[in-house]
């Protein structure tokens, strides 16, 4: 339910009459199913199916149960009622998997998480998969035993220790790819935006670039990985338990050691994007956590899918509330929006005029509502090359490596800065109370920001979100107050959406 695993209890009764296998405790269609694989499975691995009227009843009842992960349960409840295996161990350990016809033990989602709730449970261990072996390693403080056949399972059960559990070096597990990112020394020009990418790193800030087509936004969102600090353990392990949930850790192999960077596209609908269906799955949102979610041609995205991400972006959660259950999945990435300025594209552009009505344009960013945009910390005008920029043959921008250190010292500041306070691990997450404390004005800089205020009739979240802002601009300058120079560069990144 979410990423919180529920303990089901399968139960197995060998009664008389007619044989048969009935299943009940709310079992879906794969789990019905499942009677079938199992019964070819025991049969093919060396064992008898008893010819005897089995009864599998999955605990709690009123719970729905889905997906394969009962298989290998299943089937040692039947062997052990069978009196075919040692049924000793069964209360020490969690088994799940999913099994062929011929005996062989399949991977399933989820293995994480579902490790990590057997271990605060109290058991001994957790049999599966071999395939899922190493990913549930990762939690630590629980013997991990994987195999490839149901026949091996009860081999462990009758002489365990002639076996060794699975073992997890957690320190070489995190190893980022090696796979080099797009470098921000590729991106000609563009300073501006160069340093509005910097503080989004830098803060955890989100971030919109505006501008006419083959002004090089798409180029800038796609670096923004590379600039940004690694992710520690504990974050790779909370990552790592989504994807797992998702069932894409066959892609990713056993531990997500870079920061997620996903970019769907605009058609997608509002459930996929935050999570959602009949049986709740993390949306795109979940997916990008401790990552970016990369929005390209903002715009084109439907108003209202675009309202669903207002929750998450202030919470840091998604909460999906179905008849039966409540389900909450993590949700703390930086967004990164890319748009045109116009349906036409070159409103405001110094080469090619705009043929665009006021009212056209209108329509076009009434899409991007004013409680949205006040959750987009920097928003950022981007134009297009000058011939002279284009052709330029040489070098001129700081490398991805040299803008990461700058981020990683001012990253560092933060979390010193938040070292007692669980949670809070960028300026972008600050709350009011913690602005108050860190974010103190001078009289001067109160009376900068009061006349932006007026001026640009900012809301009380477009405030904040300013004060935190120049909160990161002093951390890349190494200042421990805020001075004005750092709230003036703040202010300048709020004013896009009142321009246009």
């Amino acid at each position: 339910m979410g990423l919180d695993p529920v303990k089901v209890i399968v139960e197995v009764d060998l009664a008389g009459g007619l044989p048969g296998i009935t299943v009940v405790g709310l079992p879906d269609a794969s789990v019905q199913e499942s009677k079938e694989r199992v019964k070819a499975a025991i049969n093919n691995a060396g064992f008898a199916f008893p010819m005897r009227r089995v009864v599998i009843n999955l605990a709690p009842a009123d719970l729905r149960k889905e997906g394969p992960c009962f298989d290998l349960p299943i089937a040692v409840g039947i062997l052990a009622a069978g009196e075919q295996i040692n049924h000793q161990l069964l209360a020490e350990f969690l088994f799940l998997g999913e099994v062929s016809l011929d005996g062989s033990l399949r991977p399933v989602a989820g293995v994480l998480p579902i490790a990590a709730r057997a271990q605060a449970m109290g058991l001994r261990g957790i049999v599966l998969p071999q395939a899922n072996a190493q990913e549930a390693a990762l939690a630590s403080g629980l013997e991990v035993y994987g195999f490839e056949q149901l026949a091996e399972v009860g081999a462990f059960l009758d002489h365990p220790e002639r076996y060794q559990p699975q073992c997890c070096d957690r320190a070489h597990k995190l190893t980022p790819s090696t796979a080099r990112l797009p470098d921000l020394q590729d991106v000609k020009g563009q300073a501006h935006a160069r340093r509005a990418l910097e503080i989004a790193a830098a803060g955890g800030h989100n971030l919109i670039l505006a501008g006419p087509p083959g002004s090089g936004k798409t180029m800038l969102a796609k670096r923004l990985p590379s600039i940004l600090p690694a992710l520690s353990f504990d974050e790779a392990l909370e990552v790592t338990q989504v994807h797992s949930v998702s069932g894409l850790l066959k892609e990713r192999g056993h531990l997500v050691c870079d920061r997620p960077f996903r970019s769907p596209h605009h058609s997608a609908s509002g459930p996929s994007l935050v999570g959602g269906g009949s049986y709740p799955r993390p949306g795109e949102v979940s997916l990008a956590h401790r990552g970016v979610l990369f929005l390209d041609e903002l715009t084109e995205f439907k108003r209202n899918v675009l309202e669903f991400l207002r929750q998450p972006l202030e919470d840091g959660e998604v909460t999906i509330s179905r008849t039966r259950q409540s389900v909450s999945y993590p949700a703390q990435f930086t967004l990164i929006a890319s748009t045109n300025p116009c349906p036409c594209g070159y409103f405001g552009d110094r080469i090619q005029a705009c043929s665009c009505t006021p009212r056209q344009r209108d329509l076009y960013w009434a899409k991007l509502s004013g409680p949205l945009m006040d959750r987009i910390d920097l928003q950022v005008a981007v134009n297009r090359l000058q011939p002279e920029e284009m052709t330029q043959q040489t070098v001129t921008g700081e490398t991805s490596a040299a803008v990461k250190q700058r981020v990683e010292a001012a990253r560092s500041l933060a979390q010193q800065r938040f070292s007692q306070i669980p949670g809070l691990a960028c300026n972008a997450q600050m709350q009011p109370e913690h602005l108050r404390h860190w974010c103190q004005l001078t009289d001067s800089t109160r009376q900068l920001l009061e006349g932006a205020i007026r001026k640009l009739g900012l809301s009380a979240r477009g405030t904040d979100r300013i004060l935190k802002v120049a909160r990161t601009i002093a951390d890349l300058a190494q200042a421990e107050q805020l001075a004005i120079a750092h709230v003036a560069e703040a202010i300048q990144y709020r004013t896009l959406d009142r321009q246009i």
